[in-house]
This record gives C-alpha cells, structure tokens and sequence, in this order.
C-alpha cells in the first residue's frame, strides 16, 4: 500500500503566499492536492496500533500542526527547549500573536506531557535535547513561561526576529515542500529550476 503524505490543512495559505513570492507556473495549484490528505485541527489517526491526534498551531506559518501520541506531542515549529526559546515568526504568513496563542494551547495540557521538540540551538555547555514537559517550559522557557503576556511576547518576537538572518535553504526548501516534496516542473528545455526572487525579501 505504501505510506500517504499528509499536512495541516492550512497548506492552502502556505501554497498561496510562496505561490505569488515565487510566481509559479499558472498550472500550479494552491488547493493542497500535492498531498493525499489535509490535517484538521482536532483530528485522529492511526499510526499502527497508535493513535495520533492533530492539533492546529499556526504562528512560524499558518500550517503548523503537532501530533499528539498518549502524553507525548511532537509541538514542530513553536517551542524550543527553555533555554532557547519560541520559533520565528518573520516569514510570509507567520503572526506571532498566533504563535503565541499556539504555545498557550501546549502549556495548558497537563503538567506532565512530554513536549518532543522540532529543532535544537543548543547554547555553549550544553549536549543537543530534544524533549521537555509541560512543567519545564511553563517554568522556564526563555520566551513564553507563565507570567509573560501576548503583549510581551509579540514585542520580544518581533524585535528578535528583525535580527535573524534568513535560513540559507529556505528558498529552494520552500519550493519542494509546498508540492509535497516534488520538485518543480521541467521548462521547456527540459530542465527543473527552483527560483531566487532578488527582490522579494
């Protein structure tokens, strides 16, 4: 049978938004239909014997989605480990009052849930981690631990934010994923080209 490829519904935005940064192809469709299925907030599936729920948590982009398993959730690109923080919110289509209101939806789960992270900046002394509970980022997260508030957190965002580089992949990266990990057509020559707008960012 094979495996599906599935996604957060909100790809639709995601396709919309690289779709004109990048101007495809007309034939190019923002509708999803690269992937076998589209993810709603709240929905289940099945992983072998396991069942996974979806939860919506747009914010680094509107199609953000984790997977909850039992007591573990795998949280993408919205929190770090507490010593580093909160994903970005700076490309086309994230919002950080969302992201915020995504983090907010993590940490209201129990105090034991297991939050398995995306990605890893680890500081100086410390070994690449990859997991913290509930507890630990609502005590001690670097950006959004009780106590900071939508306001604070926004203005934290998008100051930090304007002081990133963009990731040296993004651009071509971009391209394959909104077409489900397919590359782009071939032009008339035969050849796939992925595009580099110079005056876009």
């Amino acid at each position: 049978a094979g495996g599906r490829i599935a996604i957060g519904a909100r790809i639709v935005e995601v396709q919309a938004i690289f779709g004109r940064v990048f101007n495809l192809e007309p034939a190019f469709r923002s509708d999803g239909s690269q992937f076998d299925h589209l993810f709603q907030d709240g929905e289940t599936f099945r992983i072998g014997e396991l069942e996974a729920a979806v939860i919506a948590l747009p914010g680094h982009t509107p199609a953000d989605v984790g997977y909850q398993v039992g007591d573990a959730v795998f949280v993408g690109d919205t929190l770090f480990m507490p010593d580093v923080g909160t994903a970005r919110c700076d490309f086309p289509g994230g919002d950080a009052v969302q992201l915020y209101r995504s983090i907010r939806k993590l940490l209201a789960l129990p105090d034991d849930t297991r939050l398995l992270m995306c990605h890893d900046y680890p500081p100086a002394g410390r070994e690449p981690a990859w997991r913290a509970t509930v507890a630990e980022q609502r005590r001690a997260n670097l950006h959004a631990r009780d106590g900071v508030d939508e306001a604070a957190f926004v203005e934290m965002r998008k100051a930090r934010d304007a002081t990133l580089a963009m990731p040296q992949l993004l651009l071509p990266a971009v391209q394959v994923n909104i077409r489900a990990g397919m590359p782009p057509p071939a032009d008339d020559n035969g050849v796939r080209y992925l595009r580099l707008p110079l005056d876009a960012f």
